[in-house]
């Protein structure tokens, strides 16, 4: 490994401290890659290991600055998978942290009704019921 940190770099991208980049391979995924004893290997978690030690089992690294490519120890937190991904920015992972539905109704547990694994908010369904309903009693005295 000394010879991939003796290639890093440093490059400010916004984060409270300067993401470390290895300007060699990177994966479609956006990763960064290092050959490790004769197999490839995503550069962050060799970088990880040889900073911190072993990534704990069942554990992640989560990259706290966003950045794939960044290989900056103190960038990465082992997370569970599920954590990682609701940290994430997938339009999954960004519903699962709103509290609150579009008109403002907060995702309470009393105002929340679970339809095939998707959260629907009790005040606007009864909003919707009760225009809906409305609807129906004007046209009723219209055709009467």
């Amino acid at each position: 490994m000394a010879q991939y940190w003796e290639m890093v770099e440093a490059f400010d991208d916004g984060y409270e401290t300067p993401c470390l980049y290895l300007p060699t391979a990177v994966g479609s995924s956006g990763y960064g890659l290092v050959s490790v004893h004769g197999t490839h290997e995503s550069s962050h978690r060799s970088f990880y290991r040889d900073a911190v030690g072993e990534i704990p089992d069942g554990l992640t690294l989560d990259h706290l600055c966003r950045n794939r490519a960044c290989v900056n120890p103190d960038h990465l937190e082992p997370v569970t998978r599920g954590e990682n991904a609701m940290r994430g920015e997938s339009p999954h992972a960004k519903n699962k942290r709103k509290e609150n539905c579009v008109h403002g109704h907060a995702f309470t547990e009393e105002n929340t009704y679970w339809y095939r694994g998707e959260r629907i908010c009790r005040a606007c369904i009864y909003r919707r019921n009760n225009e809906y309903r409305a609807r129906l009693r004007t046209r009723s005295k219209v055709n009467q």
